[in-house]
């Protein structure tokens, strides 16, 4: 499953997910809020927000992916490693 916000209620981005046989949840817009979707949102959003205690991946400065990779591999387990020593 895929859950995205407003901004991506469009039926091109419907149809693109379905492709990749993977069920879009994306809340419509014009809808009351309350959708439920904030719950799953919130996961997503954390973790951008630990990943960005790292200010080398704030802004991607590398040109390589394999060393960009190598950064995000290292923040996650230094993140892991703080959550699991407390």
């Amino acid at each position: 499953m895929l859950y995205a916000d407003r901004g991506y209620d469009h039926d091109k981005y419907r149809r693109m997910v379905w492709a990749t046989e993977v069920k879009p949840v994306i809340t419509r817009r014009g809808t009351p809020h309350g959708s439920g979707l904030g719950v799953r949102r919130w996961v997503i959003e954390q973790t951008i927000a630990l990943l960005h205690w790292f200010r080398r991946l704030r802004i991607r400065w590398e040109i390589r992916d394999d060393i960009h990779e190598a950064f995000m591999t290292l923040a996650a387990a230094i993140i892991c490693w703080r959550r699991l020593t407390r």
